[in-house]
């Protein structure tokens, strides 16, 4: 049996768009004030701007480090293991209740589709003061899968 060897692929922001839009697992990686990475598992989505958003609250760490220090990095991975993955560094933008709510809607229909009720969604959005954090990518890594080094399956 061969071995599974690790690839290392180039893409354009397009092509990253593309291979993030259907993978919604991340970590978002922000700066504690003490300048130390805070990660967080969450789920994300891609906005009509080309942009990784996520969803979440104003008194979450990651919110409070993405405003305090807006550089940070996202670990875009597959559904499975193994998957692919890459990592995207760019400048994040927090938007809090009540400038979140229709970028949420947007969010949530590049995700999950049409809500059975929008207006619901929105007054949910309000009473729960939702924060959205959106990131520019500026730099990304190669897409990436697990495995072997290539030398190894010429030793094979």
């Amino acid at each position: 049996m061969a071995p599974n060897i690790a690839t290392n692929t180039r893409v354009s922001l397009a092509e990253l768009l593309d291979f993030v839009r259907p993978r919604h697992r991340a970590l978002l990686i922000t700066a504690r004030a003490d300048g130390t990475p805070q990660a967080s598992p969450l789920t994300c989505g891609v906005d009509d701007s080309g942009r990784i958003v996520v969803s979440t609250y104003p008194e979450r760490a990651k919110t409070r480090n993405a405003k305090r220090n807006p550089r940070v990095s996202v670990l875009v991975l597959s559904d499975e293991w193994n998957g692919p993955w890459v990592q995207v560094d760019g400048t994040a933008e927090v938007l809090d209740s009540p400038d979140s709510v229709e970028p949420l809607v947007e969010y949530f229909r590049n995700i999950s589709g049409e809500h059975p009720d929008w207006d619901e969604y929105r007054a949910a959005m309000l009473k729960q003061g939702k924060s959205l954090i959106r990131i520019t990518p500026e730099k990304w890594g190669p897409l990436a899968t697990g495995g072997f080094p290539a030398r190894l399956a010429e030793e094979g």
